[in-house]
């Protein structure tokens, strides 16, 4: 399951890992807090270390509603996703035009102040997506077999459609040659009554 942790209100899913050359994407990233109730401020930061590399590179940073790009690499492609609000639990970000450079892994920070009765407790809470970069979609196996399994259906009804009307075909074909067998049988008789009329005669 993708689900992780659940609270009330609040679900940790675990960010998609795949993404496609020249698409968008989305990076997501959920931190819930242990208890709904408790009033809560936080920031998020994401870091990105290219594969192949020793050093995270700070590239984004939102304090709510202010969202700040801070790598050249990323300038104008990266669009937040996350929580509208102080109480930041959905730290997501979209990143536009998605490269091959893209490609490694990428952290999300969160720096919570949790607003406790006695005094403010501070939380931090960090995640990694591991990202890789294709040039097609790799399409998950369910969905090939479901693919294969309606075009089998879709041919067997096809060959199902002209077995029928091969038999429906040759059943209106048989009752035509009887009609036509019962036609000629009648015709006989009555050339046989003339004959035999003419004959009295």
């Amino acid at each position: 399951s993708l689900l992780s942790q659940c609270h009330a209100g609040c679900s940790e899913v675990d960010s998609l890992t795949e993404a496609v050359a020249g698409e968008g994407f989305l990076l997501g990233c959920i931190s819930c807090k242990r208890r709904e109730e408790v009033p809560a401020r936080a920031t998020v930061d994401w870091h990105f270390k290219p594969l192949g590399e020793e050093e995270f590179r700070h590239i984004f940073h939102y304090d709510h509603p202010v969202a700040d790009i801070l790598h050249e690499d990323f300038s104008h492609r990266l669009v937040w996703r996350g929580t509208l609000n102080d109480d930041i639990q959905m730290g997501t970000v979209y990143v536009n035009n998605v490269t091959f450079n893209d490609t490694g892994t990428y952290r999300c920070t969160f720096h919570r102040t949790l607003f406790l009765p006695l005094s403010p407790e501070l939380v931090t809470v960090e995640k990694e997506v591991e990202l890789s970069v294709v040039t097609v979609a790799n399409r998950e196996l369910a969905d090939v077999i479901s693919e294969i399994m309606m075009y089998v259906l879709v041919t067997f009804l096809q060959l199902w459609l002209i077995a029928v009307l091969i038999y429906c075909y040759k059943k209106i074909w048989d009752e035509h040659e009887a009609r036509q067998a019962k036609k000629a049988q009648a015709g006989q008789g009555e050339s046989k009554d003339n004959c035999d009329g003419v004959q009295l005669d």
